[in-house]
């Protein structure tokens, strides 16, 4: 059974409460004084859940380092006499509250001029004045209220990827030549024979001319580019029959227009050229919010504190050398091998490894990089730099580094698209070389004009884009288009366990024993009150740890189990060697009440909302690859299936080297995973996932993020990027309707200036209001409305 306390809910952040109390802990309660001292309690009436209450109260120079000139330049993106501006990544941002909050940060800290709030980036753009304050006591301030920002060593290495302004550049020549074009070819079109004034419409070809050169020689450079770069590999493209069609046209409308035989078609090349680099730009524009390709240096922090001479010292992270002696405090990331020589070490390796139970290290033993700290604070030499370290060595695995790319249908369907326009205007240049050399000129520029591939382009440009912004409403980032392919391909699906299907923060704890009473309860939650060890902490969140939790000759054995009395009793907690209990499965903390056996608490991850049904309607062989132990076996088996192959204790190695073995049985397979043992299977599996929760700012490198309560959808999101592939081709078939309908007079050397002008635009656009119509419909009744999503 679990014993249940009355609760409340917290006056700052909504969480559960002990009764009678006000506020969940000290910092909820620090957060709300403050608000109340600054005004600023008009907070709490924004909504239902305010803010994301600050646990843990912060470290005295903790952001010590932030002092330093070198991490402080590479930091403030500008800086001046009268300002500095400098951008933080806030994990805890959720809520309209938070906006508000954030954005008064002036009224906390005065020397802070201005906020600006990124919501989706969850990003805060700081203007503080270098007079008044400084960037440590800014970041102190955001900490104090509860929003401490996420620095890490990546922020002083990262690099903004270059902004292509060159192909919108080329986009806006285009689309300024174009109209213009337009404008000058109206009176041809409506004029007819002998209509015009042959002056006039002399001046209007050669102004089309002139228009056209930028077009031709500057604007359409990303289609000679790739058209070639596909010849040099023995690939004809999809591009190629673009190119065709703009020489061709240019070249055609240049004869025409020097030999006095007409106008040409300027309007139809330049129109080629803006539709397919919109829908380049627009595509290449869809995805710009995270980056996938995340190293060990986002993990880790950007100083540590070395003991250097008795003094405490922050030091960059490249900076720690060999036989350094690092001090990490309580909750710290260890960023470097090396050995314990003072203090307790209980290491949480879950993030390396998959193994939720944290580890103990006595004096003299080596403690790997990537694990946390549990157990207070610890002293540990360095024995490797941390470019040298266990952690960056999974990251810097040769098989981590690449990935095969599959080719796109759409390239495969451009292909043999080309192919069948160099035969159709192969066939028709035979027959008028045949029956009427004069036609061959004519037939075949109106079969490259009306055969551009540039609905097929524009649809699958339009489609891929679109379906990646309806994806990403629902909190799925997917790289690129091509991840859209790869994930509507699946074949066979892999799971983690820790952090992907089971909750990281959250955990059941069942009591399984005889009946407590309430003293019972109460002595048990005072004495695991008493330690912090997730495990103790997991038993007095059960039991309730009691406002006058007096304890006595409280004792505690480092990964074995404590002891101490408390309401007249003496309560031992720990596990079955330390307390005289048999051995049982799964993670138990069992408990001895005046030396008699009570029985046992029983800790297991909570699984994630939904997912019982969400594996009970993927329609794939499934597998799960764990770093935990087999504990939740039978559990896992009800709900993935008995065909389910099951897998624990898998360390990285084995992980990638399971999926390589699916993939070499012809496996298309999916991969979801939250931990850095997962990177490297992540990284060789056809399509794979990072989960990530609020809180959690590092993911390993992927080809999609997907927020972790968003994983019950994970069936619906795999049918919508199928459905995507069907849009494409519906919209291709269409397109071939146009093509027909135009080559049935182009092949006859019959096709205007002005049909070709009005059916290549009139094509090109219809086709992209069906691909937006489709994609939306799709989005609505695969995964609904999103009106109730955050913003």
């Amino acid at each position: 059974m679990q014993t249940a306390t009355a609760v409340s809910q917290c006056a700052h952040c909504g969480e559960p409460c002990a009764k009678g109390e006000q506020f969940c802990c000290h910092g909820c309660k620090m957060v709300y004084e403050l608000l109340n001292e600054h005004g600023l309690c008009a907070y709490y009436t924004l909504n239902a859940r305010p803010g994301t209450a600050q646990r843990v109260p912060v470290r005295q120079h903790k952001f010590a380092f932030l002092d330093e000139a070198p991490i402080h330049r590479q930091l403030i993106q500008y800086e001046d006499e009268q300002q500095a501006h400098v951008t933080f990544y806030i994990p805890n941002i959720h809520c309209s509250s938070c906006l508000w909050l954030l954005e008064n940060l002036h009224k906390v800290n005065p020397g802070v001029q201005q906020v600006n709030v990124n919501f989706s980036k969850k990003e805060a753009r700081v203007i503080f004045m270098p007079q008044q304050t400084t960037l440590r006591k800014v970041v102190e301030t955001l900490a104090g209220i509860g929003y401490e920002p996420y620095i890490s060593l990546q922020d002083l290495q990262k690099k903004k990827p270059p902004v292509n302004r060159r192909i919108l550049y080329q986009l806006g020549v285009a689309g300024f030549c174009f109209a213009n074009i337009m404008l000058l070819s109206f009176p041809e079109y409506f004029s007819g024979e002998n209509h015009m004034d042959g002056t006039m419409g002399l001046v209007f070809r050669y102004l089309n001319l002139a228009l056209s050169l930028p077009v031709f020689f500057f604007s359409a450079q990303p289609f000679y580019a790739s058209a070639w770069k596909g010849l040099k590999h023995g690939f004809l493209n999809i591009d190629v029959p673009i190119v065709l069609a703009i020489v061709v046209t240019f070249v055609r409308s240049v004869t025409d227009v020097l030999t006095g035989a007409g106008a040409g078609y300027f309007d139809s090349m330049t129109g080629i050229v803006l539709f397919m680099l919109t829908g380049r730009v627009l595509q290449d524009k869809t995805y710009k919010g995270l980056s996938f390709d995340r190293d060990y240096t986002s993990y880790f922090p950007i100083a540590v504190t070395v003991i250097k001479e008795q003094q405490e010292v922050p030091v960059q992270l490249p900076d720690v050398k060999t036989g350094d002696t690092l001090l990490i405090h309580h909750q710290e990331l260890v960023p470097a091998d090396g050995i314990l020589v003072k203090g307790k070490a209980l290491i949480d390796y879950s993030f390396v490894t998959g193994e939720s139970a944290p580890v103990t290290r006595q004096m003299g033993e080596i403690i790997y990089a990537g694990g946390r700290q549990l157990e207070g604070n610890m002293e540990i030499l360095t024995i490797k730099e941390v470019a040298q370290s266990y952690l960056t060595s999974l990251w810097n695995r040769d098989e981590m580094q690449h990935k095969e790319q599959q080719a796109s249908f759409i390239h495969l369907l451009g292909r043999n698209f080309t192919w069948i326009v160099l035969f159709i205007a192969a066939v028709t240049t035979i027959y008028w070389g045949i029956y009427d050399t004069s036609k061959i000129w004519p037939a075949v520029t109106s079969i490259l004009i009306v055969a551009c591939p540039c609905a097929l382009l524009l649809a699958a440009s339009f489609t891929n884009g679109h379906t990646l912004r309806i994806l990403s409403r629902h909190r799925l980032y997917l790289r690129n288009a091509q991840a859209i392919e790869t994930l509507a391909a699946t074949t066979h699906i892999v799971f983690d366990k820790t952090g992907t299907l089971t909750g990281k923060a959250q955990s059941a704890t069942t009591w399984h024993g005889r009946a407590l009473t309430v003293e019972e309860q109460l002595a048990i939650g005072a004495v695991s009150g008493q330690s912090q060890h997730p495990a103790s902490r997991a038993v007095m969140a059960v039991c309730s740890k009691p406002a006058n939790a007096e304890v006595l000759r409280f004792t505690e054995d480092t990964g074995q189990g404590l002891q101490g009395w408390a309401r007249q009793m003496h309560i031992q907690l720990g596990s079955a060697a330390y307390t005289g209990a048999k051995e049982g499965i799964g993670s138990q903390v069992h408990v001895n009440i005046n030396g008699d056996y009570a029985g046992y608490f029983l800790l297991s991850h909570t699984y994630r909302e939904g997912i019982n049904e969400m594996l009970h309607a993927l329609p794939y062989p499934l597998t799960l690859l764990s770093g935990d132990h087999d504990g939740d076996a039978p559990l896992l088996r009800n709900m993935m299936g008995q065909q389910a192959d099951l897998r624990f204790r898998q360390q990285p190695h084995q992980k990638l080297d399971h999926i390589i073995a699916l993939q070499q049985q012809g496996k298309q397979v999916l991969m979801i995973g939250d931990g850095l043992n997962d990177a490297g299977a992540l990284k060789q599996s056809n399509t794979g996932i990072s989960l990530t929760e609020n809180s959690n700012n590092f993911i390993p490198a992927s080809d999609g993020i997907m927020e972790a309560s968003q994983l019950r959808r994970l069936p619906a999101f795999i049918r919508f990027c199928q459905s995507g592939k069907r849009v494409i081709l519906i919209s291709f078939a269409i397109s071939v309707l146009y093509n027909i309908t135009g080559l049935f007079f182009a092949v006859q050397g019959k096709l205007s200036p002005l049909t070709a002008a009005i059916l290549m635009p009139a094509s090109s656009i219809s086709i992209v209001l069906l691909t937006w119509a489709l994609s939306e419909w799709a989005g609505n009744r695969l995964l609904g409305d999103d009106s109730h999503h955050r913003p």
